[in-house]
């Protein structure tokens, strides 16, 4: 169901992107990366984190680590990670899809600057043998992100 909620997403959103569904899993930023032929960094990871009572998505480049510090300062408080079945039930789609469109809840979304770096990412898209290829920017406007500096 969660490639299809990302389908719908696309269909009513931007239908010009198409989703990329492989016969193989990209569940990792290394089997993802060498599935599409793109730099690690080019996958772009979603992350799900609780902060406070809040849960949020951090989407940031593949190869990039979560900053303690700067979480802190940017959220004003620690955040965690989601455990696999909070992911699925706050998302709606399997660890190793997760990505921030045909989301299962309506969750803030922020984008790490460090996605910038590329002309064009590629967040999964709901299964873990599916991606979208678009830009950073475009990225966050179809999510209605929020740019934020999290990442080493």
């Amino acid at each position: 169901m969660s490639l299809e909620s990302v389908r719908q997403f696309f269909a009513d959103c931007a239908p010009d992107i198409e989703i990329i569904e492989l016969n193989q899993s990209t569940a990792t930023v290394a089997l993802a990366a060498a599935a599409h032929h793109v730099h690690p960094g080019q996958i772009a990871k979603t992350l799900s984190l609780k902060v406070k009572d809040e849960v949020v998505l951090v989407v940031a480049r593949g190869d990039a680590r979560l900053d303690n510090k700067k979480l802190k300062s940017a959220f004003g408080a620690k955040a965690r990670m989601l455990s696999s079945d909070e992911v699925v039930t706050w998302t709606g789609h399997p660890v190793g899809g997760v990505c921030p469109f045909g989301l299962e809840n309506p969750l803030t979304v922020y984008c790490d600057i460090s996605l910038k770096e590329y002309q064009e990412v590629l967040p999964a898209a709901g299964a873990t043998h599916s991606a979208v290829r678009l830009s950073p920017q475009r990225l966050a406007d179809l999510t209605g992100a929020i740019w934020i500096d999290v990442c080493l």
